[in-house]
């Protein structure tokens, strides 16, 4: 294994993406260039494995695009050091260490503390994963917490399992806030937006179970003024929320739609004046306007892939460091498409992206180095 400084910042610019193998999971990595192309460069094992194109959930549509319903199954932690992904299929967790060269060195693989995990998140040195369960073995929605060491090493947290709001609330995304003092669970089947504290040790009190403004809450994403953006899958719309101390969210703007289906991942520009959300089941992507008070409206919106091409289901999103450039995974196809951010939130698509010469069903996950 290679170790690296603790004080190492990789200067390489990347995109990884999960494949969710249900033979073997694996991360492939593509090399972005200063105008925001991607390469590919390899495949990673994970050494854990997907669910393929199978659901995590019956109360899902199983048709081989996002079988894990979740934002967050491959996340990097703030420094670039570390990329954690989820292995559905065989009930654990992957850490790797990032490179130099900007490839993914396997360090750990962990149970993740239940069945199913389908989002991580990492504050510091901690991680939290969010495991969908099992209902018919008995194994509960929850979400379970971790340590990681400076070589990316990860070590379960004692009595740091808990359950969500109810047995079978099957979590869609584990997300820290930004001072990470608290936890949130976005819950797409009982539509609630679950707060835990995070205590000093590690473990987590709660939830405080908030009702989501519109049904099935997918995607979170916490601006750094705290304002918490959460996408709903059924309700096909973006909703703005204050937070406070005390674990209580304050509807801004309710369910605003944009006139698409399957409003699912969300990701704010740089500069937190806009949103990108991709509306999976149309193939397109939404752009909202977010008002300094966290007030939301929608601009405009663009396919994820040229018309007249096979039309591509964007899900997973992320943003370059620099701001410049918006991607997003397509579950239909294992392709990543790649747009320039423009000064009035509008995306030039440059790029579809892929990784092998055949359509890819089951991948989930994409994260931006």
């Amino acid at each position: 294994m290679q170790i690296i400084n603790k004080d190492y910042r990789t200067s390489v610019s990347m995109v990884y993406m999960m494949t969710n193998n249900e033979v073997m999971n694996q991360i492939i990595a593509f090399y972005r260039d200063m105008n925001g192309m991607l390469t590919f460069v390899g495949s990673y094992p994970t050494h854990g494995r997907g669910t393929g194109t199978k659901e995590v959930s019956t109360a899902t549509a199983n048709d081989g695009v996002d079988p894990l319903t979740s934002q967050g199954a491959l996340t990097l932690s703030h420094d670039g050091r570390f990329l954690l992904a989820v292995n559905a299929g065989s009930h654990s967790i992957s850490s790797f260490i990032i490179t130099e060269s900007g490839t993914p060195v396997l360090v750990d693989v962990k149970p993740s503390g239940g069945a199913q995990p389908n989002s991580v998140d990492v504050f510091g040195t901690l991680v939290y994963v969010s495991n969908v369960g099992n209902a018919a073995n008995n194994f509960s929605s929850n979400i379970t917490g971790f340590h990681i060491d400076d070589n990316g090493r990860i070590t379960p947290i004692p009595r740091s399992t808990h359950s969500l709001s109810t047995f079978n609330a099957q979590p869609a995304q584990v997300l820290f806030t930004p001072d990470g003092s608290k936890i949130l669970v976005s819950e797409l089947t009982s539509s609630h937006l679950s707060v835990f504290h995070v205590n000093k040790n590690g473990t987590i009190t709660g939830p405080i179970v908030n009702d989501s403004y519109g049904q099935g809450p997918l995607g979170a994403y916490f601006l750094t003024s705290g304002i918490l953006l959460v996408t709903e899958a059924v309700s096909n719309a973006l909703s703005s929320y204050s937070f406070s101390n005390d674990g209580i969210l304050h509807v801004i703007s309710g369910s605003v739609p944009n006139g698409y289906k399957t409003a699912c991942w969300v990701i704010p520009t740089k500069d937190e004046r806009f949103a990108f959300i991709t509306n999976t089941l149309s193939g397109t992507i939404s752009t909202y306007r977010i008002d300094p008070n966290g007030a939301l409206s929608v601009v405009r919106d663009i396919t994820s892939t040229p018309l007249g091409t096979t039309p591509g289901l964007p899900m997973d999103v992320g943003v370059s460091k620099d701001g410049r450039h918006f991607y997003t995974l397509n579950g239909n196809q294992g392709t990543v498409s790649v747009f320039n951010i423009q000064n009035d939130g509008s995306l030039a698509r440059l790029q579809v992206a892929s990784w092998t010469n055949f359509p890819y069903f089951g991948s989930q996950g994409l994260a931006v180095l």
